[in-house]
């Protein structure tokens, strides 16, 4: 890395992968282990709790440095990302670029410790990661596909807690249930509720610069296709948790979320940037909602 002084790089860094805002890597964490306990049956034991928390701490980190680079051009119009590292040019584009390598090669080394399903299926969710911040330039509902990549822990928990060590073909079908694939898809509709509250604070940029997302694709949907997709996640993920055996502490906390989904609707409704935003940050506690009724629920049992 250029300008080798890293204690006074560092900052700089640290403001690169959003150190000091950690809803983004909570929004991955929650839902990432709540499909760990589910796959365990209850506590999973240290090693993977420690592997999926630091491995989702560092994918995020990763991500937002190849995101940064990727939008560097873009980021400039915009006012709430304009003083981003690489867009001010505090910090190069090899630089972030670097630290993104170093950053997702220190995650895969917590993977390697599982399972080859969960080893495989690593490649595919980094695939998915460098192709999101691209798929802004084409795809009209670009939250789709960052919510697989947002998703993408939910299977990977499933192959690490029930997969074998041996490398065959049919390793990731065997470890992966379908249930693991339908909370994936169900998800989904989750990122796609909080990432068209994060669009909707940046509609106007967005519109200018020629930028493709969700809030621009619903227009005056929006809101109600916010809550929509609140509605389906919440609804199929109570459906598949009774079907998977999961209780009353389950129901009461989505129960939880429920409420929580609608307070994000007080915040949305008038589209200001302010209540929109606060939406977004705030939705980690509505995955730890989901993840809390589950964990309790399990070591109830």
């Amino acid at each position: 890395m250029q300008n080798s002084r890293l204690p006074g790089r560092l900052p700089h860094y640290l403001d690169l992968v959003r150190w000091d805002r950690p809803a983004g890597w909570l929004l991955l964490l929650w839902p990432t282990l709540s499909a760990l306990w589910i796959a365990a049956d209850g506590w999973p034991g240290w090693k993977l709790f420690i592997v999926f928390v630091a491995g989702t701490v560092l994918m995020r980190s990763a991500g937002c440095s190849f995101n940064d680079v990727a939008d560097r051009e873009f980021d400039r119009h915009v006012k709430r990302t304009a003083r981003r590292p690489v867009t001010s040019g505090a910090v190069s584009v090899r630089e972030a670029l670097t630290l993104g390598a170093v950053l997702a090669l220190c995650a895969f080394a917590f993977v390697l410790t599982t399972s080859p399903a969960a080893i495989m299926l690593s490649v595919v969710a980094l695939a998915v990661t460098l192709v999101y911040p691209f798929s802004k330039r084409f795809v009209s509902m670009p939250q789709a596909v960052l919510g697989v990549a947002f998703s993408f822990g939910i299977p990977m928990a499933f192959a690490a807690a029930q997969g074998s060590s041996e490398w065959r073909m049919a390793a990731i079908p065997e470890a992966v249930p379908p249930h693991a694939w339908w909370l994936l898809v169900s998800n989904l509709f989750w990122v796609l509720a909080y990432d068209t509250e994060y669009a909707m604070v940046d509609r106007d940029d967005d519109l200018r610069i020629g930028m493709k997302t969700s809030a621009i694709t619903l227009g005056r949907f929006d809101v109600a296709a916010v809550m929509a997709f609140y509605g389906v996640h919440l609804a199929s993920w109570a459906g598949l948790g009774r079907a998977l055996g999961l209780g009353g502490w389950f129901l009461a906390g989505i129960g939880a979320a429920s409420v929580q989904a609608l307070w994000h609707y007080t915040l949305i409704r008038e589209r200001t940037r302010e209540g929109c935003f606060k939406a977004f940050r705030q939705n980690h506690w509505l995955g730890f909602a989901v993840f809390a009724g589950v964990a309790v629920d399990l070591a109830l049992r």
